[in-house]
């Protein structure tokens, strides 16, 4: 087991887990977020190839339409 930051929160998940696995995990939809791994935007194309480990910060941000 892993601790990352998610959002500013402490979580504890799978040692390894890809950012595919975590989107699972909380059932968000990946055409409508964008992701930042410690500091940097991760394209959706390397959501499952990018694997997590200890004291990663993940930012996830949804998008809202509106008018």
């Amino acid at each position: 087991m892993a601790k990352i930051q998610l959002n500013g929160r402490k979580i504890t998940i799978k040692t390894g887990s890809s950012i595919s696995e975590i989107l699972k995990k909380y059932k968000l939809d990946s055409n409508k977020i964008a992701i930042e791994h410690n500091g940097k935007i991760i394209q959706k194309s390397n959501y499952s190839k990018k694997h997590l480990k200890k004291n990663d910060v993940l930012e996830i941000v949804h998008f809202i339409g509106g008018g």
